[in-house]
């Protein structure tokens, strides 16, 4: 019975699949293999030569794997090539400590794992692998210094006269291999940047100030690893002068950035720090003095000196990012605090850069370069280039103290330390495959560093038996097409399954009547169209529900239904007739030969009074009703109606006592020590529990049990459990005292309240006893012995 059900719910759960997954392969109506296998992930194409019914189109071979093996297809008849990866190139990071003896070029020194692998990638199924980055101590480093040189800059440059030997000292604590170089910039040399009469030209300074003529920009020294040269050149400068505010800086920055010969880049960690203590000009700006070529962001350097300054616009913030991203340069912007917004502004658009306070005289300078490396080289964020059409790429980071991001915050990791390792999980997808199916490149590098990975993309857009095709083969109706895959790809101009017609005999009359069933004027049942003289069933909505047959008159969705479900959802449909799945029948499958539910609980099948049809009992005793007619409303219980027979033959006493042997010898009975002993239920016989009262109001215990042979049998316990009599002395004694403790509460309750109602009498008495007022005028009959007359006439003189 569990075999039958799994075998059930495997039909059921592939019929799901294929309800799920197909859609998307039939959807996608593919003619041949290799559109089939690039409608989605999931879809094969069987080539087996007798795959299709009548009436398939050939886009039928293509389907959801499940849906094909389901189909009848075999596995080794299905095509469905994978995605793959390859390394090609897969050097150790180097682990290298500071001062070791072996120096190593920085071409041998590695810092990004793999470095060059192949990914073959097929629609819709992404290829996954991990990339490797490690900071690797002792690292070289080439940093140049671009200062700006107009007047307000004039104490700075003293500062940063001596700044080559001091940063150099500092500098070996982190490399051992450190170049340094020197430029700088003041203004493009036109109108109204700067004054153009011959004096100013001269000398840009009021006053008795020496200053040197204005320039664009000028490269002062190629990086060197000679901090006293730097110190011996830059303290040739002179400062310069221009008109407005906003300095040239931009136009320095991209000719720092691309004249890579000149300036001395090495393939190493290239640092560029701009000191300025004024704002820039950008793309646009160049309007006011008449210049409006945009920038090529090429290199014009002749003699050191940038030449076209006067020919070219400042470059956008976004050409610049370009060309500093392309030549890892990381920046650091040295600024005074008064522009210290703009800067961070402008940081935020330019990925791997820094700001630095810099003091008014430039005196901080070294530890603002020594706090922006830090913390440049602290974080690591890789960038991919321009993708292929349709392809896509997502990172996942898996960063120090188990940080975890993805999207965009998974492509960087930060707070790294010199010889931490972090990884990256990247995810390739081709959404569409390349229009002529070529390959692809892809570099994937960490900002700021020289070190790639190559990716070579190539593109599964065709299966395997493509190439093993036989042109004009004598299968596809002489030679008219290519049997390629299990079906014919048929020549320009031919059409149908085998390539068995031309395009000019399509609409023929003749043909149609090939395509009419006997005694009907429907061409393909009105469910198809009549191609080459044979249907060609036409597709539903939806893709699950199929016509097929010589003239497209099956289909698989229109047999009978039960609860809403085709077939009940116990068979399949075909033709319009169910075939069901094992244990069930029925025009809808509705039917279940299970017995299961009808089993009742004495284990027999109904009750024993009635038939199981369909997984439902139909009873036929009328007494009996219920699911498994065991309900009896007008039936005396088993325990009931043997009471009487059990009680006189264990016990010898009970109404039937003097007619027990004539009535009650129908069973067997045995006595048994306790009712644990008492048969108990999974027996095969159906078996009863009893608990009934005798004439002396004990309980007593019995089993009854009919076996298969209708003989009755009887476990009696052989004593009965008798309630005990009442304990007469606790029960007058608990009277008695609770009689006391009552008489003695009231008399307490009494006397409390007496003493309640004294004190507040004596509290009243008191307060009336205070309020008493005795009388204290004089005597009203009492008359003074005193008379006193005064003199009307008297003036008080």
């Amino acid at each position: 019975m569990d075999l039958l059900n799994k075998v059930t719910t495997f039909y059921k759960l592939t019929d799901l699949c294929s309800l799920l997954g197909g859609s998307d392969c039939i959807k996608a109506n593919a003619k041949s293999c290799g559109e089939c296998i690039q409608a989605g992930p999931n879809c094969g194409w069987c080539k087996k030569i007798d795959f299709l019914q009548e009436g398939e189109p050939t886009s039928a071979r293509c389907d959801d794997l499940a849906a094909l093996k389901s189909k009848g297809c075999p596995i080794e008849d299905i095509e469905n090539p994978r995605g793959d990866k390859q390394v090609l190139e897969d050097r150790e990071v180097t682990n290298r400590k500071i001062g070791a003896a072996e120096k190593l070029k920085p071409e041998a020194i590695t810092q990004i794992q793999p470095q060059k692998l192949v990914l073959k990638l097929r629609v819709g199924e992404p290829q996954t692998f991990s990339l490797k980055f490690k900071r690797a101590e002792d690292y070289p480093i080439d940093l140049y210094y671009l200062m700006d040189l107009s007047y307000s800059m004039k104490d700075d440059l003293e500062n940063v006269k001596s700044l080559g030997t001091a940063l150099m000292l500092e500098m070996e604590k982190i490399t051992s291999d450190f170049r340094i170089g020197f430029g700088s910039f003041v203004e493009k040399t036109v109108m109204p940047y700067i004054s153009t009469t011959p004096a100013k030209l001269r000398n840009p300074c009021t006053g008795d100030q020496n200053c040197t003529s204005p320039f664009s920009y000028k490269n002062v020294l190629s990086l060197t690893s000679e901090g006293n040269k730097f110190n011996e050149l830059v303290g040739k400068q002179h400062i310069s002068g221009n008109l407005d505010s906003p300095e040239g800086g931009f136009d320095a920055i991209m000719q720092v950035a691309v004249c890579g010969e000149q300036i001395g880049w090495r393939n190493v960690t290239r640092l560029l720090v701009f000191s300025t203590d004024a704002g820039f000009h950008f793309a646009g700006d160049g309007k006011l003095g008449g210049i409006v070529l945009p920038n090529d962001g090429k290199c014009h350097l002749e003699n050191n000196v940038y030449t076209m300054s006067h020919y070219y616009d400042y470059p956008s913030i976004a050409h610049l990012v370009q060309k500093l991203s392309e030549n890892n340069i990381q920046t650091i912007f040295a600024v005074t605090e008064e522009f210290q917004a703009v800067y961070k502004e402008l940081k935020n658009l330019i990925p791997k850069s820094a700001v630095g306070t810099l003091s008014s005289n430039s005196s901080n300078v070294i530890q603002l370069i020594i706090d922006a490396y830090n913390s440049l080289s602290s974080e690591v964020i890789l960038e991919n280039s321009k993708l292929p059409k349709g392809v896509t790429i997502s990172y996942k980071s898996f960063c120090k103290n188990g940080v975890n991001d993805t999207q965009e915050d998974g492509r960087k990791c930060s707070n790294i330390s010199i010889g931490d390792e972090v990884k990256f999980e990247i995810n390739v997808t081709a959404n569409e495959c390349p229009k002529k199916g070529q390959n692809e490149t892809i570099k994937i590098k960490p900002l700021g560093f020289t070190e790639e990975v190559e990716i070579n993309l190539q593109f599964i857009c065709e299966c395997q038996c493509q190439s093993e095709g036989e042109p004009n083969s004598q299968a596809c109706h002489e030679g008219n097409g290519t049997f390629e895959c299990g079906a014919c790809r048929c020549n320009e101009g031919r059409i149908g399954r085998l390539c068995e017609c031309s395009t000019d005999e399509v609409n023929s009359e003749d043909m149609d009547a090939y395509c009419r069933r006997e005694n009907s004027t429907e061409i393909c049942s009105n469910n198809g169209e009549c191609i080459c003289g044979q249907c060609v069933c036409k597709k539903r909505e939806n893709t699950n529900e199929v016509y097929s047959g010589k003239y497209c008159e099956c289909d698989n969705f229109n047999c009978d239904r039960s609860n809403g479900l085709i077939c009940g959802g116990n068979g399949i449909c075909k033709c319009r007739v169910c075939e069901c799945f094992p244990n069930f029948t029925g025009s809808a499958c509705d039917c279940s030969l299970d017995t299961f539910p009808c089993m009742a609980s004495n284990g027999q099948i109904c009750n024993g009074r009635g038939t199981c049809e369909c997984g439902t009992c139909n009873c036929t005793d009328p007494k009996f009703q219920g699911a498994t007619c065991e309900m009896c409303q007008t039936c005396v219980g088993v325990c009931a109606e043997h009471k009487d027979c059990v009680q006189c033959r264990a016990f010898d006493k009970g109404e039937k006592k003097e007619t027990c042997s004539q009535e009650c010898m129908h069973f067997n009975m045995t006595r048994v020590e306790s009712r644990d002993k008492l048969p108990q239920p999974g027996q095969p016989d159906p078996l009863s529990h009893c608990k009934e009262k005798d004439v002396d109001d004990c309980w007593f215990y019995f089993t009854y049990s009919v076996n298969s042979n209708g003989e009755a049998s009887v476990h009696v316990v052989e004593t009965p459990e008798c309630p005990s009599g009442p304990d007469i002395i606790p029960i007058v004694a608990g009277v008695v005292a609770g009689i006391v403790l009552i008489g003695l509460a009231l008399l307490l309750i009494w006397k409390l309240l007496m003493i309640i109602h004294d004190r507040r009498e004596f509290a009243k008495f008191e307060k009336e006893k205070m309020n008493a007022k005795w009388d204290t005028g004089e005597n009203p009959i009492y008359k003074s012995a005193v008379t006193t007359v005064v003199n009307p006439k008297y003036e008080g003189k």
